[in-house]
């Protein structure tokens, strides 16, 4: 026998704010929406959630829906839950935070997204919904997470140079390290691994490749090791 709710349901979505990085800044993808409310306006991917699926399947869908974006690293933020955050009905909003490396994908808008493109985090236009309040979320998360989990190496080439590792961290924290102190710092964790390639058509001296070590910092994890810079 089917069972009859007693209140009305509150809607359910998800958002997803996703960041990349070029030299210059850390950026964010955004769409600009193709119908109402807010038709014509900037705002994150996201949308509804299907009965039959979960929040990160949806989270995902709605990515590749409406960017093209796919297999990119993927993490719950925050529940957003403003009765009046939309005009439509009563919706509550999951929102995820996704790292990619720009070079590796091709944005593409589609579905009910009429373009979709990067952004520097600190030139968005207005957003529609409570979207503004969702990125500032995710930046601060990942301000703090970058300090004791080593999400960064998702932002970055599979192949790196120890100044590229270093201005990512000055991008995303928004203050300039010291580069002794940061290259000893993270040298002595031993979870790179020197590559014997160097920097290609690059103006000044080429510099030395570093993979991260991913299994490595697993196993080390088990043990009780703390990733802190």
């Amino acid at each position: 026998m089917p069972h009859t709710y007693e209140y009305p349901r509150a809607a359910l979505t998800v958002d997803c704010v996703v960041f990349g990085l070029d030299d210059e800044e850390l950026k964010v993808m955004l769409i600009q929406r193709g119908q109402e409310p807010f038709e014509g306006q900037w705002a994150l991917p996201g949308g509804f959630v299907h009965v039959d699926e979960t929040l990160e399947e949806a989270a995902r869908r709605e990515l590749e829906e409406e960017t093209g974006l796919h297999k990119v690293y993927l993490e719950q933020l925050y529940t957003f839950g403003t009765v009046d955050r939309d005009p439509r009905e009563r919706v509550v909003s999951v929102a995820y935070y996704a790292l990619v490396k720009m070079s590796d994908h091709k944005v593409q808008a589609a579905t009910d997204a009429r373009d979709a493109a990067w952004f520097g985090v600190h030139d968005v236009p207005s957003l529609a919904f409570d979207h503004a309040e969702i990125l500032q979320t995710a930046l601060e998360r990942l301000r703090s997470k970058l300090r004791y989990q080593p999400i960064g190496f998702e932002l970055l080439p599979k192949k790196f140079t120890l100044s590229q590792l270093q201005r990512l961290y000055e991008l995303v924290l928004e203050r300039d390290l010291d580069k002794r102190n940061f290259r000893k710092r993270v040298l002595a964790m031993e979870l790179l691994i020197e590559t014997d390639e160097v920097e290609q058509d690059v103006a000044h001296r080429a510099a030395r490749l570093y993979r991260f070590d991913e299994r490595k910092y697993r196993r080390l994890v088990k043990a009780g090791f703390n990733f802190e810079l």
